[in-house]
């Protein structure tokens, strides 16, 4: 006598809910970096993607109980189906865990915004209202995010902050070089996150012959929430710039940096100063 195995039908499906899950999400991230959607259809779409890939998970889940019980086929399925599950919810859990840590917010500067200007066109007339943190929640949350004053000139910083632009792979919209009567210069770029939300960054760079003030914002054109990357994006590359300007400092004054096992030691290099007495965005 032939004894019929089944194949579990929660495993099926489990199988064939993780194989909708991966081009769900990887399609609408697709379609919104090229800008085919907008970003309101995004988070529909995208919405939709982790409610399926959550859904294969549960049902692979159930279905290796129900495996485990009576025997009968599908263990490949349940387990395809779960391990694809996992992987499409693995950004959702992370940028949850950002969301946590890092409050709402889409626009961050060193100092008043009206100072540094968006470019305008189409789609930053189309933007929602910034979500702002208070100076104090800034100085918190990033307190990096303070002007920079340098003993360099203003010629100086301007071509090391382009420099650093460039090698952050922005990509630069509008660039005024400083002008002869002390007027600012400034950048203007753009970035995209992975999702395909797009950031602009303005940097100003003040000051004279002897030294140069900078100032530095982030901006998410269209997104609902930077999960951080505006205020971390300011930090790192003020610390690089802060970095590149000691190097510059050091080659003026003939000074040769520490060997490598002497890094523990005491940094010669001049002083880098901070100017946080201008208010940050409100």
């Amino acid at each position: 006598m032939r004894i019929l195995i089944r194949t579990s039908r929660w495993a099926i499906w489990a199988r064939r809910l993780g194989g909708i899950a991966v081009p769900l999400v990887v399609i609408s991230v697709l379609l919104h970096r090229f800008g085919l959607v907008g970003g309101e259809r995004f988070l529909v779409i995208i919405g939709l993607g982790g409610a399926v890939a959550l859904l294969a998970v549960i049902v692979a889940i159930m279905a290796l109980a129900r495996l485990w019980q009576t025997g009968d086929q599908g263990w490949s399925r349940a387990l395809i189906g779960l391990v694809l599950g996992l992987i499409c919810l693995a950004p959702y859990l992370w940028y949850a865990q950002l969301a946590l840590h890092y409050p709402p917010a889409t626009d961050i500067a060193t100092t008043g915004r009206d100072a540094l200007p968006l470019i305008f066109e189409a789609g930053t007339a189309d933007m929602p209202p910034p979500r702002l943190l208070t100076a104090g929640q800034i100085e918190v949350i990033f307190p990096n995010v303070v002007s920079r004053t340098y003993r360099l000139s203003q010629t100086q910083i301007f071509e090391i902050a382009q420099k650093l632009v460039e090698d952050n792979g922005w990509t630069i919209r509008r660039m005024t070089p400083p002008g002869g009567s002390g007027q600012p210069g400034r950048i203007n770029a753009q970035t995209m996150t992975w999702p395909g939300w797009r950031e602009e960054i303005v940097l100003a760079i003040s000051g004279n012959d002897d030294s140069a003030t900078v100032d530095m914002r982030s901006v998410s054109l269209n997104a609902p929430h930077d999960f951080g990357s505006n205020g971390l994006r300011i930090e790192s590359f003020l610390r690089g710039l802060d970095e590149a300007v000691t190097n510059a400092l050091r080659d003026a004054a003939g000074i040769a940096p520490p060997a490598a096992e002497d890094d523990e030691g005491d940094d010669e290099a001049p002083p880098v100063s901070t100017d946080s007495s201008e208010p940050a965005a409100t």
